[in-house]
């Protein structure tokens, strides 16, 4: 039998402290009453004895102490899983807000999961196409991996994330693949884009929305990437599918975490933010990967804004020391009109050697992506180089690599935004713009690969 309490002692923001409680456990949902008959909902955050600390989801405001009533449901956050989850669009805490029919589930589950078991996980070793030259050539991105973007406020991170959620693919495999997409705290322009761009494209069919607005209460960020989670690993580990998880912008979520940590009156960390945010996102971003002897995988693209676009930041920091890269987004590119702004030279994938060559990609994309590589970072070198000494005191060579930069930005870099490149595509593209440097200057590519794919470029 569920007991109401009248026992609410003090509330201060989005917080409740209820006391002469028993056997309330961390994390167990609560229901709160008030006297004009809405009830809403919380959430046990911390138990001292007797007493019970609950966040509240709809805020706090206008409840009334005495005669507001509060009962413990012995249960933590569900969400009910079904394949019927696939092309629908729920809010943060995982309510259908699309005007569909509630789901039918096969089983509820905790949203709180547990961060996969690291001798259970497999190595990613299979390469995902996004169609997106800049990720696909040169910072290729592989199932069950962890690539942030770190972008700048502005900047067009929304249209990359959708991108990739439409043109995303496993090539040459059977499986089922889809797409979980979590936002955190964005405004009802951008919720609106992403869900009339899914639709359009029929994305959606393969798809799942989770939107916490801006005007949502705080609270709620904290549990949208873990209810996107939850029905990722039910689409990987159950139905046995390829899911791509998207988490737009964790910087809200981090915000979110640092406004309940000061309302508990916790002792603050850098900036402010509470000291275990690192354990906290570790908890969100290690639920990716594959397991040993099971089909599916949760591959991972947290998108964060730097404020000020600062990466040393605690939440780029952070960020950076638990996933495997990150893509980095540049306002000097965006400034050229180069779309989407990726800047190469710090953008880096780590595990992109274990999804590229003979039977994932091509042959030739080691090399292909290592010239790139090097002779753009020595165009930027000599741009450098004629803003100092004139292009003047250029020599012929500097010219030609200066040409290649520009050439790389205009070309490679930047695509439409609805531009979806093959990965075949993109590394003859490669090959296309190396063609302009003589064969001395190209001694990172093997003779065998140069003889076989040049001259189809030479003029």
């Amino acid at each position: 039998m569920i007991k109401s309490y009248r026992t609410i002692a003090d509330i201060a923001g989005p917080l409740m402290l209820v006391e002469g409680v028993e056997g309330i456990k961390y994390e167990e949902l609560a229901e709160i009453e008030l006297p004009s008959g809405e009830v809403r909902q919380g959430q046990v955050l911390e138990v001292d004895r007797d007493r019970a600390l609950v966040q509240v989801f709809g805020g706090t405001s206008g409840m009334d102490i005495p005669t507001s009533k509060v009962r413990f449901l012995a249960r933590g956050i569900e969400f009910p899983l079904s394949r019927d989850i696939l092309g629908r669009t729920f809010n943060g805490l995982g309510k259908p807000i699309d005007g569909a029919p509630p789901i039918i589930p096969d089983k509820l589950a905790d949203i709180s999961g547990a961060p996969l078991n690291p001798y259970a996980r497999d190595y990613p070793n299979e390469f995902i196409q996004t169609g997106i030259s800049a990720i696909d050539g040169l910072n290729t991105l592989v199932r069950g991996q962890k690539l942030p973007i770190f972008s700048g406020s502005g900047l067009p991170h929304n249209q990359l994330a959708a991108q990739v959620a439409r043109q995303s693919k496993v090539l040459g495999a059977e499986e089922e693949f889809a797409v979980v997409f979590g936002a955190m705290g964005i405004t009802y322009e951008e919720a609106e884009f992403f869900r009339s761009d899914f639709r359009k494209t029929g994305a959606i069919e393969r798809a799942i929305l989770f939107i916490n607005l801006a005007d949502n209460p705080a609270i709620e960020r904290i549990a949208t990437p873990r209810v996107a989670f939850t029905a990722a690993e039910y689409l990987a580990f159950t139905l046995g599918m390829h899911v791509l998880v998207i988490l737009t912008d964790m910087t809200n979520y981090c915000e979110a975490l640092r406004e309940i940590s000061a309302a508990r009156k916790e002792v603050p960390g850098r900036r402010g933010y509470p000291g275990y945010m690192y354990t906290d996102l570790a908890t969100i971003y290690e639920r990716a990967g594959k397991v040993s002897g099971k089909p599916g995988s949760i591959t991972l693209i947290p998108i964060l804004t730097m404020p000020e676009d600062d990466k040393t930041h605690p939440i780029p920091d952070l960020t950076g020391y638990i996933t495997e890269g990150q893509i980095i987004l540049s306002r000097a590119m965006h400034r050229k009109k180069v779309s989407p702004p990726i800047d190469v030279r710090p953008s880096l994938s780590r595990l992109k050697d274990k999804g590229i060559g003979e039977g994932k990609t091509r042959e030739d994309h080691a090399d292909v992506f290592n010239q790139l590589f090097a002779c753009y970072a020595r165009g930027k070198e000599v741009e450098e180089l004629a803003v100092i000494l004139g292009e003047g005191a250029l020599t012929e060579t500097d010219k030609l690599y200066l040409k290649f930069a520009d050439e790389f930005e205009k070309r490679y870099v930047s695509q439409g935004g609805y531009e979806d490149r093959a990965v075949e595509h993109t590394l003859d593209l490669g090959w296309e713009l190396l063609s302009m440097f003589p064969r001395a200057e190209l001694k990172r590519i093997r003779d065998e690969y140069y003889d076989k794919y040049m001259p189809r470029f030479k003029k």
